[in-house]
């Protein structure tokens, strides 16, 4: 089944997941797109991942991404929280907390270091917490092929 990634914001792991996942739409950030009165994307009943950093300030975007989503008819299948390499903050894990039930998932998705430097994310054997991550991801949008 064909995926739509959407980030919150620039630098959310965006294309990364879209080279991961069987996504054929990689939409990039939401966020500038935000500021216009239509719909960001048109999913077309494929499913919808709306990735984040796991910090407050991204939480707050993905706030105001899937917001914007919901009024436009569009329904997120799962809330990807890529890790930036440190703790996820108190306030964004509020947050995040309260994105759950808008979400058909919440999936974090922990830091590998060796996805920064290959050209190609699909090169790197990714450590087992990484391919579970990304087990659970393929789980809530449909895709079984893994």
């Amino acid at each position: 089944m064909d995926v739509v990634v959407a980030g919150a914001h620039g630098g959310a792991g965006t294309s990364t997941l879209a080279a991961l996942l069987p996504a054929v739409w990689d939409m990039g950030s939401l966020k500038p797109l935000l500021e216009f009165d239509r719909s960001p994307l048109r999913a077309k009943g494929r499913p919808v991942v709306v990735t984040v950093r796991n910090t407050p300030a991204a939480a707050k975007s993905a706030i105001a991404a899937i917001a914007a989503l919901d009024q436009w008819g569009e329904a997120v299948s799962a809330l990807a929280i890529v890790s930036d390499g440190g703790p996820e903050p108190k306030d964004a894990t509020a947050r995040f907390a309260l994105l759950a039930p808008r979400v058909g998932g919440v999936v974090r998705i922990p830091h590998v270091r060796a996805l920064r430097l290959v050209e190609d994310p699909t090169e790197v054997v990714l450590p087992v917490k990484a391919q579970r991550a990304l087990d659970e991801l393929r789980r809530l949008v449909g895709d079984r092929s893994r």
